[in-house]
This record gives structure tokens, sequence and C-alpha cells, in this order.
């Protein structure tokens, strides 16, 4: 196989975990009318964290406790990034909530600046200016004349930012731990996290609701295909090909999102809120010629 129909398989690759993120923003909506967003975390990050290491069992011999701190530390910060995530995508459509978790796209070069000492190009600047008036037309909406933003879309910004933490955070940790057990270890965390956080916020352990077919189909797309499946195939494709233009395949987990909550919620958008999505689209592909 030639080293271009590699690059071009690759390619395939980084869609396609971009399709199955994108979709997972619907399984989530609709998964919220029968759980709660944290026990749900709770189930995705368990099927991801016991599927990946019975697949990587071998990993496990390199655990030590330098990872399993520095698990912990990058697991909260994926941890906190899906719970904002998840509590926004409940007052927020699908579509609204995959456009602005991009944001940790933008926010990535600021947050990458005093840990690994390179400034920001004028570039991510102009990116980050771009996302915020893209963000202004998908988000602000006039209530009784005055512009206001739904708290859902408000949590998905702050989901936002811990994304681009646990990205900062975890190639940091990377440097000096095995990405895949750092992985099944920030996996773990979050689903330990999810477990001690659940009854708090959603309630008592849902028994009824968990044996739901419809429930049981929601997590285990959400552990298995969204986490352990989709993370794999990232990989793998990144192997093959360079950084900036594998980051722009795979923030059309938006478009996706956007796509299939018209297609399967019967979302609408307004034409300003399709103006503010390519906004936020171009601001994302600009964002990446910051390498």
């Amino acid at each position: 196989m030639t080293k271009n129909s590699i690059k071009i398989l690759a390619s395939f690759g980084l869609i396609m975990t971009a399709a199955i993120w994108g979709f997972a923003f619907v399984i989530v909506k609709d998964s919220l009318d029968y759980i709660g967003p944290i026990w749900m975390m709770a189930f995705r990050f368990s099927i991801a964290a016991i599927a990946l290491s019975l697949v990587f069992v071998k990993k496990l011999k390199k655990l030590n406790l330098s990872i399993l701190k520095d698990g912990a530390f990058t697991g909260s910060f994926l941890f906190l990034g899906y719970a904002f995530q998840t509590v926004g995508c409940n007052y927020t459509t699908a579509g609204k909530n995959a456009f602005l978790t991009t944001i940790y796209v933008i926010l990535i070069p600021f947050f990458a600046w005093p840990v690994f000492k390179k400034r920001p190009k004028i570039i991510a600047l102009i990116a980050a200016v771009m996302s915020l008036c893209g963000i202004g037309m998908l988000a602000l909406k006039n209530e009784g004349g005055n512009l206001g933003m739904n708290i859902g879309d408000a949590l998905t910004l702050v989901c936002g930012i811990f994304y681009a933490l646990h990205i900062v955070g975890t190639s940091f940790c990377n440097q000096k731990d095995d990405p895949l057990l750092l992985t099944i270890i920030q996996f773990f965390f979050a689903a330990l996290f999810s477990c001690v956080f659940a009854p708090f916020y959603d309630g008592a352990f849902p028994l009824g609701q968990i044996q739901l077919p419809r429930v049981l189909a929601s997590v285990f797309y959400l552990g298995i295909f969204s986490t352990l499946v989709a993370f794999v195939l990232q990989n793998l494709c990144l192997k093959y090909m360079e950084s900036s233009l594998a980051s722009l395949f795979l923030s059309l987990e938006s478009v996706f999102g956007v796509l299939f909550g018209a297609i399967f919620l019967r979302e609408r958008l307004t034409p300003i809120m399709i103006l503010g999505c390519v906004l936020i689209f171009a601001a994302i592909t600009l964002a990446n010629r910051n390498d």
C-alpha cells in the first residue's frame, strides 16, 4: 500500500471518528429523558475503562504511582469536561452542544503557552475573535429585548475549557507516561468521580432505567463506540497524519452533531445561527494552522 493510500485511509478513519462523536450528541440528548447525566457518565466510563483494560491488559503491568497521580489529575479534567457538556446538553440542542464544545480547539494554544512556553501566533488570536463572534450568533438570543445565553450553552462553553485543560495536561503527562496506560487510568478515575458525584446530583442508582433496552443501547454506544472505538481509531490514524490536518478532520464532530441533530431530533437552526456555526468552524480551521 502506498503512502498516499495510507493517508487517505487515515483521513477516512478520522472522519469516521468525528461522525461517531457527532452522533453521540444525539444519543446523549435522547438518553437524558431516561437517566441522569452523571450516572450516564459513570456507565460510559466504566464500560470504556474495563473494555480497554481487557484489550490492553499487558499495559497494566507498567502501572506505578506516578501514572496513577497523572491519571487522577488529567482524569479530573476529563470528568469535569464531560459533566458540564452532558448536563449542558439537557438544556440546549444537540447541535449547539456539539458546536460550542469545539471552543477547546481555540483555547488550547493559550492554555499550552505557560506549560510548553510556546507563545500563540497572531492567527490564534484572530481565530479566537472569530469564534467569539460565532458563539454570539449561535448562543445569544433576544429575550424581551435583552440579549441572554441559555444555561445549557453556558455550561457547554465551560466544558470546552476543561476539555482544553485535559488535552494540554495529557500532552504534558504523555512526555513521561505510556499514553495508552494513561488513558486507561483517566477512564477509571472519570468513572470513579462520576460514581461518587452521581448520587448527589442525580439521586439513587437508576436500577429501573438501566434495564430499559433504549438506555442499555445508549450507554453501550457511548462506552464502546464513542469512547473505546473512537479513541483507538483516532490514535491509529494520528500515526499517519500531521496533527494540524488531523485536528481539522476531528473538528467535523461539530458538523456531524448539527447534521444528526437535524435528522434524528428535528432540531432547527435559524439563518443567523447557521452563520454562527460557519464562523466557529472557520475559526477552528484557522486555529489548526497555528502549528
